[in-house]
């Protein structure tokens, strides 16, 4: 693969519009360490940052090479096109930078292990584990419809505390709450996506819970999501934060939208731009979290 194929490849496979999942709970999860302890370490933040990004993009590769392998991403796709399922680029390939990103997310885990040591490894282990095993493996957890549970647990709970953590040394009750939002959040763009697949994932046997449960469920799901990820934001009046409630302003004004696209889109490439709006969801509620953290 020359150097020109190399990068659009990278670029590609790495999915950028969906990073937002894994730059979101590091951001927030920071803003919320240094409003809590009133310290910052740029460099483990970072250390913390590239690792989950590395995590995210490795996850990515092996979802494309799977997929594509078992037939789930192919030519028909109406989302966004795929390496390995349109034949782009061989499922070696794909697979190996996947283990690449491994590596790095191993790399920037090393300097985190050394400072606040065993618990880096009970995150970091199951982390690069499942970055394979939510597509691949003996029980691929996307297959079994399990991918939403798994993207508010790493994606949101473990992420945000895992970031509170290595800045404080302290596991808070404020960053399981944080967490639980950004968690929900991230899991909409999961369940958008399974929404508008779930005929073409029927066919290949990834049995989402859109598949498994049908599209009024799959629906149903995906309001939940975005409702309790707003409403936790009242949680934050009893922690003492009340102005951290207005970062759910955003998910009211944004979800709405998504959920009316849900009802009332065919499930087509006319999708994708919920997927767009979940994104931005998920950045505005940070924003606004941090503008409040800020500035009040």
């Amino acid at each position: 693969m020359d150097a020109g194929k190399l990068m659009r490849t990278v670029a590609s496979g790495a999915r950028p519009k969906t990073l937002a999942a894994g730059i979101v709970p590091v951001w927030v999860g920071g803003v919320l360490a240094w409003k809590l302890s009133g310290s910052f370490d740029l460099w483990l933040w970072l250390c913390t940052l590239f690792g989950a990004l590395c995590i995210q993009i490795a996850t990515n590769f092996f979802n494309d090479a799977v997929d594509g392998k078992k037939g789930a991403d192919g030519e028909k796709r109406t989302g966004p096109r795929r390496l390995t399922g349109t034949g782009d680029v061989s499922f070696k390939q794909v697979i190996t930078l996947g283990a690449l990103f491994l590596l790095g997310a191993a790399f920037f885990g090393f300097f985190l292990w050394s400072a606040r040591g065993w618990p880096m490894i009970a995150i970091g282990i199951p982390s690069l584990f499942l970055a394979y095993g939510y597509t691949g493996g003996p029980f691929p957890l996307a297959y079994r419809g399990m991918g939403e549970l798994f993207v508010i647990l790493f994606f949101g709970l473990v992420a945000v505390m895992g970031t509170v953590f290595v800045q404080t040394g302290q596991w808070l009750p404020e960053a399981a709450i944080l967490g639980g939002q950004v968690g929900l959040l991230s899991a909409v763009l999961i369940s958008v996506n399974n929404f508008r697949d779930r005929e073409e994932d029927a066919k290949v046997g990834k049995n989402t819970l859109a598949v498994r449960l049908g599209p009024k469920v799959a629906a149903a799901i995906i309001w939940l999501e975005i409702k309790v990820a707003a409403l936790l934001g009242i949680a934050w009046l009893v922690m003492g934060y009340p102005l951290f409630g207005l970062a759910s302003l955003p998910v009211f004004v944004l979800g709405m939208r998504i959920i009316w696209g849900i009802l009332t889109l065919p499930a087509d490439a006319r999708m994708n731009r919920l997927l767009a709006l979940g994104a931005l969801q998920l950045v505005l509620f940070a924003g606004v979290f941090h503008a409040v953290a800020a500035f009040f």
